[in-house]
């Protein structure tokens, strides 16, 4: 006869009360989570997150409240955890899982490691120390409604990385600047300015109008003089926008016209860019006020971040958050940044004021604060209830897998409306390792293109095999029969590279670089396709699919050409073939945090599932979906396709 203690056999009982576990995060999932483990008796739980308690958390993270704002969630989700069961051995680390502290020897003394992140960075980290370490992995998001759990196991399973995830989808710098036709690039301006004003400049962010805009094939020269700028409030220098801000002492009106007036009127002399489009409409500060009816408040009713403020209400709270910004500033003193963050009131209502106003001058519908806010911050609201089911859900596939039943976890779905067959949660089989894939393959490769003669070696370290790759502390060795290092992850012994290009290295078409990062026990093999056809602003290409072997070398660039089977428009992992691009067969996970994400879309119809990024919003192609006679079928089959709405 099966002994019980509670509603689990003696054994699994007796497992839960000696197993070590982690839980990487302690945010809407990891409360849940924390909490369901010391109930369920998991007696040993180490738990790690760099974030501190924000009062937005509190409606849904509920083992915090309004006194713990500021302090870190990891402590506080251990003080709480432990009312539950004061006997549970619990640790808690304030700190980034990303630390170098955090080895594969930290990993290996765990059972079991458990997600609850928000963020594909340190995602991608955890996935490859726990293959390192050869731990299980159960992997989790959610994103409003929608929740999806997996089980990651080296050698059994895919990782996380084995699927391609499309990059955040970004704009053309010459649209943002110029000619903006959405309200998501008014925004993404208007959090460019912000930088520009107050936060760390970035090149690539400039917000001033483009001359360089290949579409306005315009002569300054010529047009030059009919630019009718404001001498006086705006006084346009093709300066740093910062270096302006701060002669005029953060001067609101003045800033007001040299973004909203001046800037336009530069932009209103490129003829070409305005004779099928709309012109833009410059404001003027002193015109709008003195226009201002003093009942102007709102379009609409309503809570007061979803009504629409009118023109000038718009201008009053840029001016405003202005004043405050450049108080906070002050205060920091001399140097002193600021970082944009969405729940901050100051930064969220500068972005809201420039964005609309920019609206307004595109001839655009301006939004609401609270429209901003969720473009602004990509949010798809958190669901209190979808992490608590998702948590419940994690701690069942941990029961299988410290039952030795490993054959038997599942990846889950959780959905919005029931399916065909009226079900809300859906399993189904895990997938097996792709031959592939640039992370848990026996031998990662991986073939960049890119041009030797433009490309840094600075740029490969942070932009490729950091940013792109997700690797913490490169090492890179070229292998060209010398084994010269190209880049050393110890302080100081190739930073005199960091400016010169891979050309003067002898980096050419078929060169082979060897890349370990050693915090993560991964190798890397990156083939260099050297190219001079890149589109402008693209740095690199990542092509489609791992190669069994270098690319040989060419001597024009018409056979470089025929090597490629990636796509040309955007940098695609080497792990699989992109997927196809139908919208409406897509079912889109994301993070149950509050950042990173897009808007989720139906899977209705098409010929494949997609895999989500948990995280970002992002798909990948999963198993083939079969006709829907097949209905009668057991729950764990492939074609039980979900049905949104």
């Amino acid at each position: 006869m099966v002994q019980l203690v509670g509603a689990l056999r003696k054994e699994l009982a007796d497992s839960l009360s000696t197993c070590k576990v982690l839980v990487v995060g302690a945010g809407g999932i990891g409360c849940e989570l924390l909490k369901n483990l010391v109930l369920t008796g998991f007696q040993n739980i180490e738990v790690i997150d760099l974030d501190t308690i924000d009062v937005s958390n509190l409606n849904r993270q509920f083992l915090f409240q309004k006194k713990h704002v500021g302090k870190s969630k990891a402590e506080v989700a251990r003080e709480s955890a432990l009312q539950f069961c004061p006997s549970a051995n619990i640790i808690a680390y304030h700190d980034s899982v990303m630390n170098p502290d955090y080895n594969v020897e930290f990993f290996r003394k765990f059972v079991l490691v458990m997600n609850a992140l928000d963020n594909r960075a340190a995602r991608n980290h955890v996935n490859r120390m726990c293959l390192a370490a050869d731990i299980p992995l159960i992997e989790s998001g959610t994103a409003g409604y929608l929740g999806q759990v997996t089980v990651i196991k080296k050698g059994m399973t895919e990782c996380y990385e084995c699927q391609p995830k499309p990059t955040q989808k970004t704009f053309p710098g010459c649209t943002i600047r110029n000619t903006p036709s959405e309200p998501i690039h008014c925004i993404v301006w208007a959090k460019y300015l912000f930088n520009q004003l107050f936060g760390e400049e970035d090149a690539d962010q400039e917000v001033s109008p483009d001359t360089a805009d290949p579409e306005a094939a315009w002569n300054p020269e010529e047009t030059a003089a009919r630019a009718t700028a404001s001498e006086k409030d705006g006084d346009i220098k093709r300066v740093s926008t910062k270096d302006w801000a701060r002669s005029t002492g953060y001067d609101p009106v003045k800033l007001f016209n040299k973004l909203f007036k001046d800037d336009i009127m530069y932009l209103l002399t490129m003829d070409k860019l305005w004779k099928k489009r709309k012109a833009p409409t410059p404001l003027d500060w002193q015109q709008l006020e003195n226009s201002a009816c003093p009942q102007e408040e709102s379009l609409g009713s309503g809570l007061k971040d979803q009504q629409v403020l009118g023109v000038w209400g718009h201008c009053q709270l840029f001016q405003h958050s202005v004043e405050t910004l450049r108080s906070q500033l002050q205060e920091k003193g001399e140097g002193a940044e600021l970082v944009w963050d969405k729940d901050d009131p100051p930064a969220m209502d500068f972005v809201t004021a420039a964005a609309n106003l920019r609206m307004h001058i595109f001839s655009m519908n301006m939004k609401s604060r609270f429209d901003v806010k969720s473009m602004a911050g990509n949010i798809i609201p958190a669901i209190a209830t979808t992490n608590a089911v998702i948590a419940g859900l994690i701690v069942l596939e941990a029961l299988k897998i410290l039952s030795g039943e490993l054959e038997s976890c599942r990846t889950i779905f959780l959905n919005k409306c029931p399916n065909l067959r009226k079900k809300l949660l859906v399993p189904c089989l895990l997938d097996p390792p792709s031959a592939n894939c640039y992370v848990c393959a026996s031998k990662p490769e991986v073939t960049v293109k890119l041009n030797v003669h433009k490309t840094t070696v600075l740029s490969l370290q942070d932009r490729i095999l950091k940013e792109r790759f997700g690797m913490v502390a490169p090492d890179v060795q070229i292998e060209d029969g010398k084994g010269t290092i190209l880049i050393s992850s110890e302080e100081g012994e190739t930073e005199a590279n960091n400016g010169k290009f891979l050309a003067d290295f002898g980096i050419r078409n078929g060169s082979r670089l060897q890349v370990d990062d050693f915090l993560q026990d991964y190798t890397l093999l990156v083939n260099v396709l050297h190219t001079e056809e890149l589109e402008r602003d693209v740095e690199f290409e990542v092509v489609g699919e791992a190669p069994d072997k270098a690319p040989p070398p060419k001597t024009n660039q018409e056979e470089v050409s025929s090597i490629t089977n990636g796509n040309k428009d955007s940098a695609q992992p080497s792990t699989s073939s992109k997927a196809p691009a139908e919208d409406d067969d897509l079912m889109i996970i994301d993070s149950e945090e509050e950042g990173e994400s897009s808007s989720a879309a139906a899977v209705t119809s098409g010929s494949k599932r997609k895999h989500s990024d948990a995280e970002t919003g992002e798909t990948s192609t999963k198993r083939p979906r079969t006709d829907h006679s097949s209905a009668a079928a057991t729950p764990d089959d492939d074609d039980d396709i979900i049905a949104l709405d």
